[in-house]
């Protein structure tokens, strides 16, 4: 029987019949640039020949990657082994390849598609896993809260533990310093809520009442709800890249070594001075507010300040007062414990610092909001 031959320019391959057993004698230059017609070649071969044909490498002048997974294909990842190590007359350098190809396809698997999930249901999984998230986020805090409040209960009867200094730095950095941009902020806040409250009151003709509009509005809601946004933004931040900067760099390690708790050197000071310092920039916000609306009263309306003080005594009480007053120190606690909190879950890298930062400004506000609203309800109910 006649040899089946199939040539290629630089590469060849045999499959001669007429010996037994059968013999596939390949040679020639098995490269990138024949890459065409050997893959032709080991496809007209392919099903040719069994498991007992002899295989002859002996002849194979030049080899590339290319080459070598065509043989791969053609012969079978176990063969090529076998005649990576048999092929005594290839090159060593050719073997070494060939064992190598044959290492990576044979550890090579198609990666598996995922499951096309339904959209509806991964809109759900979302919300599920968010709503756990948050749940969790809720639990840590109350947690923390109550580490808070047993580390002051803890050192509240030792005046010794009472760490002053640091205090009173952060009461300067978070009150004093804040002054300015607090006060400023709810003076032109009260002067646009003055010219609204002017615009639309004058068509009822009743402009005298934007004095009890700005009065109302900021000693109820508006002075205390700014100045905590503010903090929130600008205090909640500040404690948790203080706190997380320490941690990153193991700081707060290196406390617990010395025998320190860190709630009492790094939370409780900076909690306790923001409950001092809060209420105090809520008073300012509030006075400032209303300064802002009788700037707009005298100027637009022509009320004489003798008149907006002399309508501030008449129509707004000191309950208005008290309710503005008493939400702050709720809102400092929760603003110090948030941001406090987030400094301690930074896990070590400036990237996790500024995740947990915008966290805790986020949180830290969204929890101020909540909180008026619930305080707002609750009074409206009261009758306060």
């Amino acid at each position: 029987m006649e040899p089946t031959t199939i040539t290629a320019m630089a590469g060849d391959a045999q499959l001669d019949t007429s010996s037994n057993p059968a013999r596939l004698i390949i040679s020639g230059q098995w490269t990138l640039a024949n890459y065409a017609r050997l893959k032709k070649l080991t496809e007209q071969l392919a099903g040719k020949y069994d498991a007992s044909t002899h295989i002859d490498l002996d002849d194979v002048s030049r080899l590339d990657t290319a080459g070598a997974s065509l043989l791969v294909e053609l012969l079978g990842a176990e063969r090529v082994s076998q005649l990576a190590d048999s092929a005594t007359k290839l090159p060593e350098a050719d073997r070494a390849l060939l064992q190598t190809v044959y290492s990576s396809m044979r550890d090579f698997c198609v990666p598996v598609k995922a499951v096309e999930i339904n959209i509806g249901l991964l809109l759900l999984s979302r919300i599920g896993s968010a709503v756990y998230t948050l749940w969790q986020d809720t639990l840590q805090l109350l947690g923390f809260i109550g580490v808070i409040l047993q580390s002051i209960a803890r050192n509240l009867l030792r005046p010794k533990q009472w760490r002053v200094t640091p205090v009173v730095a952060q009461i300067e950095q978070i009150g004093l310093n804040a002054t300015p941009i607090v006060a400023l902020l709810t003076f032109m806040v009260g002067a646009v809520v003055a010219f609204l409250g002017a615009t639309v009151l004058a068509n009822f003709g009743a402009g005298i009442y934007t004095v009890d509009l700005v009065a109302f509005s900021f000693l109820r809601e508006f002075g205390v709800l700014l100045t905590a946004i503010l903090l929130a933004g600008r205090t909640a931040s500040s404690f948790t890249a203080q706190i997380g900067s320490m941690k990153a760099n193991e700081e707060i390690d290196a406390i617990r070594t010395l025998g320190l708790d860190p709630m009492d050197l790094l939370v409780v000071p900076r909690v306790l001075a923001l409950l001092i310092a809060l209420p105090m920039l809520t008073f300012l916000a509030m006075m400032a507010g209303i300064l802002g609306g009788a700037v707009v009263c005298v100027v637009s309306l022509g009320i004489s300040p003798d008149m907006f003080i002399s309508m501030l005594h008449s129509d707004i009480g000191v309950k208005n007062f008290l309710v503005g007053m008493v939400k702050a120190p709720f809102f400092a606690f929760l603003i110090a414990a948030v941001g406090c909190l987030e400094g301690f879950k930074v896990s070590g890298s400036a990237e996790s610092v500024g995740a947990h930062t915008t966290s805790s400004v986020v949180q830290s506000i969204f929890i101020v909001i909540l909180l008026d609203a619930v305080a707002a309800l609750f009074f409206m109910e009261m009758g306060w």
